[in-house]
């Protein structure tokens, strides 16, 4: 048994004996995703869905049911449910059965159900486990890949040729949508700039800012940011960032974005900078690191580069 799973029975043994002197119960667990190209899997571009309702029912042998309970799914789109007693969930289902104001417009439809799965029976205590459920918006996601429909064919000619058919190419891979860029300033400097987030944060540089200091990171950088950050962190309060590689990913993200907004010459353009950002929130941590190094190492000016600023009047 590793670690983590040696600590889960630990944590588990206290839990057990300190719940109403260990009265019997069974637990049950899942998480539901927001299936946003409607094809039923998981893919990059699902995300968790908070405030989902999810449905777990029991049946009998004639099809008729005989339990049924409704939970909420909270930030990071996970559920549980505590049955009293001990009763046999291995027969019931859970799905997904509608969304709140907060599932991000993805509760319209779901996906199939899943059957409830026993992870283990102790001290008159059961816990199962669901497989993720999928919710799903009105319509797929634009930037989804599409199934091209079947197109009727010509009526055969009396000698037809067999034509090549062209190779398949596997679909490729995309973001989610990018929030829309506001329009470069007029007064966008043509010098080469690259200052770091200490410049940026300095009441004395305030005019540089082309972008106003109180817009969310949400609307800055997209959904990927909001599903990590949150919906009401601004740039400002993200440019002080420190200490976590995400919050230093941001911090170093929004400095790019002032520095490719101040000049025309920065590393990085304000859409690339959005990407790249998008692209590390949906990768591995330590794909989040690199970007955040990559990203400092820009606004440092890479060894060539100064900061222009100069105090504003």
């Amino acid at each position: 048994m590793d670690l983590p799973a040696k600590l889960f029975f630990s944590a588990f043994l206290v839990l057990s004996s300190a719940i109403h002197g260990a009265q019997a119960d069974a637990m049950v667990t899942g998480t539901v995703f927001c299936d946003q190209c409607k094809d039923g899997q998981r893919s990059p571009f699902d995300f968790p869905v908070n405030d989902a309702k999810v449905t777990v029912s029991c049946a009998n042998n004639n099809g008729e049911t005989i339990m049924s309970r409704e939970e909420t799914t909270n930030w990071f789109g996970s559920y549980s449910m505590r049955f009293d007693g001990t009763p046999d969930l291995s027969g019931c289902s859970a799905r997904v059965s509608g969304g709140g104001d907060g599932s991000m417009g993805c509760g319209e439809a779901a996906g199939d159900a899943q059957n409830l799965r026993l992870m283990f029976r102790m001290f008159d205590m059961e816990m199962y486990v669901v497989d993720p459920l999928l919710a799903q918006p009105a319509q797929p996601m634009s930037s989804c890949p599409r199934s091209s429909n079947p197109v009727p064919s010509p009526p055969r000619s009396p000698n037809p040729v067999p034509s090549p058919s062209p190779p398949k190419s596997p679909p490729a891979f995309r973001l989610p949508p990018l929030p829309p860029l506001p329009p470069l300033p007029p007064m966008i400097s043509a010098e080469a700039s690259a200052c770091p987030h200490e410049k940026w944060a300095m009441p004395e540089y305030r005019c540089y800012w082309r972008v106003n200091r109180d817009t969310k990171v949400a609307v800055a950088f997209g959904m990927a940011a909001a599903r990590r950050y949150g919906t009401d962190i601004t740039l400002w309060n993200g440019l002080q960032g420190r200490g976590d590689p995400y919050r230093t990913l941001l911090r170093e993200g929004i400095t790019a974005l002032l520095n490719s907004y101040n000049s025309l010459y920065f590393s990085y353009h304000p859409i690339a900078v959005i990407t790249h950002m998008n692209v590390a929130l949906m990768g591995s941590p330590r794909a989040v690191l690199l970007t955040a190094l990559r990203f400092n190492r820009a606004n440092s000016g890479a060894g060539n580069v100064t900061c222009k600023f100069t105090s504003c009047n």
